[in-house]
């Protein structure tokens, strides 16, 4: 199986995902993958990558063919297409269901079947959150190839993600508390006032994910 960057892996995940929502869009061009890659919805980082930096990992993707020059396009800038899967050139052949998956984990991260079913609702169709975790579980034998690993549950929560395993990526580096300012821990030596300015600023954060959350749902209903 290939082992791709975490950017590699933006590169691939967006072109899954401009193939499918904007076809009209694709092969893309190099303009195309760096809006791509930085859009700031439905991207988890969102990146802010330059025009040179997406060249060297386009460029570095068509050395591993994972990616190719379209030499059928008349525009006079490159266009790429992927060779990653359900090509002639590759042994990844996914239903649409295991496509969508594995797009959005691509671009989003470790996500819940709940998070996924929502996610890839421009990509493919599931029924149930029960069809998602069906899914995830033929991703992890696709013809003997482990492709999505389910993650342990972390505390307070009610599902347990799931992360592709395209890139290197460590657990406990997916486990661990990733901090804004808001949502540092607070320090025994800080006064009252400080204190309390932190806590309102995490329960700020916390409401203001919830918010975003509820609002992608109804945005998908």
């Amino acid at each position: 199986m290939i082992t791709l960057s975490a950017e590699q892996c933006r590169i691939i995940g967006v072109m899954l995902e401009k193939e499918t929502t904007t076809p009209e869009q694709y092969p893309m061009s190099l303009n195309g993958l760096l809006t791509g890659c930085n859009q700031k919805s439905n991207r988890e980082p969102v990146l802010s990558l330059t025009e040179n930096e997406v060249q060297n990992l386009v460029d570095e993707l068509v050395q591993m063919n994972q990616l190719m020059v379209d030499h059928k396009a008349s525009s006079r800038v490159n266009k790429y297409f992927h060779r990653f899967c359900n090509t002639e050139f590759g042994s990844l052949q996914f239903t649409p269901q295991q496509r969508a998956i594995i797009c959005v984990l691509l671009l989003r991260g470790p996500q819940t079947p709940g998070e996924l079913r929502t996610r890839t609702n421009r990509l493919a169709d599931f029924t149930d959150v029960s069809e998602v975790e069906t899914t995830l579980n033929e991703l992890q034998d696709i013809k003997g190839q482990i492709l999505v690993k389910k993650l342990e549950r972390e505390p307070g929560k009610r599902e347990s993600r799931y992360v592709h395993l395209f890139s290197d990526i460590e657990e406990s580096s997916l486990a661990a508390p990733c901090y804004s300012q808001a949502d540092m821990p607070l320090s025994e030596n800080t006064n009252p006032f400080e204190q309390r300015i932190t806590t309102l600023e995490q329960q700020v954060a916390t409401l203001t994910k919830q918010v975003a959350y509820l609002t992608e749902l109804l945005e998908t209903e």
